[in-house]
């Protein structure tokens, strides 16, 4: 089959699309819209200057998505003063797997020349996510567990290197799947919250809406989710970058499961159906923003300090369960 665009031969087809497009000229659309998403949401304010320029944390697992990411965000910015890139990996203590992938992530910034800051669960928490699977006091899935960490770690050195905006490489499945789920269970409040903290567009964007930064956080923004997975994964595969693409052992989450294996089917049936899901759930995000108020909820957690809804944050309330087996 020939590139559309060139007449080379072609990598690959994009249903949703009908395209087919050679090496180059995929490589180009997934930056693109990376790009595209980045002016869109005007993550680069009018106000940054050399001067007073931008941090842009990224959160680097060394999987596909983080590692395409900050690929594609140093191609963009890397001769741009406005912008700082700092990329921040997390060790969760998990056998044979995040080693690995760490390896990966010191190639690629070491490659790239960013500045490249590594934290663990063992120090943070003094566990690790080997320990807390086998312990399992709330009787959760292991992602459940690793989440409220991984979440709680990704935002305190996020302030710790004075972020603008934290940046995760979300794909478009990885989003889709959300959206499915917080619909499916009716939870408008986490609607709300989502488009506060990583999907609405920021102040100065062309859009009607803009998102209401919640003080107590580092915004987040995701560049990649219009981006599909395995288009992720053909992209880091060939512009060659070191990445690390085992599962997780520990992966488990059910419900999200299931709802991934109902998009790949709907998706092969009718091409176009997680960019259809997106277009519709961010405007009800929105639209649950603009009719809900929840900054009056947050307080600090009595024992560490972060935002929380309650007396104490969930990850203090989870190592007390897991000190308590």
């Amino acid at each position: 089959m020939e590139c559309d665009k060139c007449g080379d031969e072609a990598v690959m087809h994009a249903a949703y699309s009908g395209l087919h497009l050679c090496d180059d000229h995929f490589c180009a659309t997934v930056e693109k819209r990376a790009r595209r998403r980045v002016r869109e949401d005007n993550l680069l304010p009018d106000d940054a200057t050399p001067e007073n320029p931008e941090t842009w944390v990224i959160g680097l697992s060394g999987g596909k998505d983080s590692v395409a990411l900050t690929y594609i965000l140093h191609e963009t910015f890397a001769k741009d003063p406005r912008v700082e890139l700092v990329a921040l990996s997390i060790h969760e203590g998990i056998d044979g797997y995040r080693d690995k992938s760490l390896d990966a992530c010191e190639q690629l910034t070491a490659d790239l020349d960013i500045r490249h800051e590594v934290v663990s669960y063992e120090e943070e928490f003094g566990v690790q996510m080997d320990d807390v699977v086998e312990d399992d006091p709330e009787n959760m899935s292991a992602c459940a567990y690793c989440g409220v960490f991984r979440r709680d770690v990704l935002s305190r050195y996020a302030e710790q290197l004075d972020a603008d905006k934290l940046l995760t490489g979300h794909n478009l499945d990885d989003e889709a799947e959300t959206a499915l789920m917080n619909f499916l269970e009716g939870d408008i409040t986490k609607m709300s919250r989502q488009f506060d903290a990583s999907l609405g567009p920021f102040d100065g964007s062309d859009s009607t809406q803009t998102r209401t930064e919640p003080e107590a956080f580092i915004p987040r923004a995701k560049p990649l989710r219009d981006v599909p997975e395995k288009e992720v994964a053909l992209y880091v595969h060939l512009r060659d970058l070191p990445s690390h693409m085992r599962e997780c052992p520990h992966s488990d989450e059910s419900f999200r499961g299931e709802i991934q294996e109902l998009l790949y089917e709907l998706e092969d049936r009718h091409p176009g159906t997680r960019h259809s899901i997106m277009a519709g759930y961010e405007r009800l995000a929105a639209l649950a923003a603009s009719a809900t108020d929840d900054s009056d909820g947050m307080v600090e957690c009595q024992e560490c300090g972060q935002p929380t809804t309650g007396d104490r944050c969930r990850a203090c309330s989870l190592l007390d369960a897991l000190e308590a087996v």
